[in-house]
């Protein structure tokens, strides 16, 4: 059972999908573990670690040769895979709604494609969760990013030449990213607040220290959507939450937000009238700049300015943490193939009915078969 890294190709990407660490475990069930020369390099691994971890390291083209499953980050270009053989797995991140032509290619190549970020949120499958273990570091450098550019201490100071008051930020969106933003703008001083659709967050707001902005007495308040994801809320909440965010965000001087909807456009939760009521010198951090933005004027891989706030739109924010999100990723595409293992096989098997094999397979035997790119 052959098990290939390749190294990634995407623009910016400086993860890897395997670490010593995980090849040692995965020689351990009986793998042989190919890397790709430098796949590590940008994720602070070199080619030399992988090697005394017992994998092999070589050129693409002999790291694919006969390869029976294929780990990634992101998903690779299929034309880059050549010489894969009919039936080979990729394991990655592949961003099925957003490169569905890249999926369809899978599928004509015979490539049994499984989507990572596809994994459902249940209890057997939090260890195998890349978006939560992502998330939860993009989070916390939100909160690191938007200190970087905030011109100002976010901490209550006490000094012989006076007090400084304490920074105030605003977390929009308490899903992993906010909840840990939350708790590592409380651990620098500031004063936190947060907000969220899905009216189960209050306590979690509460319990990490920070104020829990609702809007209350309105039809639809739940917002709970399947798997802990939000859902869209409807137009009287909406206008409700405008209403009640437009008078809070005024008096804050960082905001950061977090909400996403899988499979559909990031929501709207920022306008430019609200961006231009910040006073100057705010700063606001867009998490799902990538999606289209929670952020009127946020600009994908830009920090950009307007009415004198900064608007902070970084690409692919775990990745500028690469050395830590490479270990909680790894780890994770072990978690989901060691629990799939079969010894007699030697190798994992997922067997069709299962709830986590059925919501990540987005091809097999040169079709698409996922039922979520069927429906969209």
């Amino acid at each position: 059972m052959k098990i290939a890294v390749l190294r990634e190709g995407a623009a910016g990407e400086r993860r890897v999908a395997a670490v010593p660490e995980t090849v040692k475990k995965f020689i351990g069930l009986g793998a042989t573990m190919a890397v790709e020369t430098g796949a590590g390099s940008t994720a602070s691994v070199s080619d030399a670690e992988y090697e005394a971890a017992g994998a092999s390291v070589a050129d693409r083209a002999s790291v694919l040769k006969d390869a029976d499953i294929i780990l990634g980050v992101q998903g690779p270009d299929p034309a880059s895979l050549a010489g894969l053989k009919p039936g080979a797995w990729l394991v990655a991140g592949l961003n099925p709604f957003g490169e569905r032509a890249r999926v369809d290619a899978y599928a004509g190549a015979g490539i049994e494609a499984l989507a990572m970020e596809f994994m459902p949120r249940i209890t057997r499958a939090q260890s195998m969760d890349i978006l939560s273990s992502q998330s939860n570091l993009s989070g916390y450098k939100a909160v690191l990013d938007a200190a970087s550019v905030y011109g100002r201490a976010l901490p209550m100071m006490m000094t012989a030449a006076g007090t400084i008051s304490a920074a105030r930020v605003f977390i929009m969106g308490v899903g992993v990213a906010g909840l840990q933003a939350i708790a590592t703008a409380k651990r620098l001083g500031a004063i936190v607040s947060a907000t969220d659709v899905r009216a189960a967050t209050r306590e979690q707001i509460e319990s990490l220290g920070a104020k829990a902005i609702f809007v209350e007495d309105v039809k639809g308040i739940e917002g709970e959507g399947t798997g802990g994801y939000a859902t869209e809320m409807s137009d009287e909440y909406k206008a409700a939450q405008a209403a009640l965010v437009s008078g809070h965000i005024a008096k804050q001087d960082i905001v950061i937000t977090t909400a996403l909807i899988p499979g559909r456009p990031a929501p709207r939760l920022i306008s430019d009238a609200q961006v231009a009521s910040m006073r100057p010198g705010s700063v606001i951090v867009d998490l799902a700049v990538e999606q289209g933005g929670n952020v009127e004027g946020a600009v994908a891989g830009e920090v950009v300015e307007r009415h004198g706030v900064t608007i902070v739109g970084h690409r692919n924010v775990p990745s500028r943490l690469a050395a830590d999100t490479s270990a909680l990723f790894a780890r994770n595409l072990y978690n989901f193939l060691s629990a799939f293992w079969d010894k007699d096989a030697g190798r994992p098997l997922l067997p069709d009915g299962d709830e986590i094999g059925d919501a990540i397979r987005l091809t097999r035997g040169g079709q698409v078969v996922n039922p979520r790119l069927l429906q969209n």
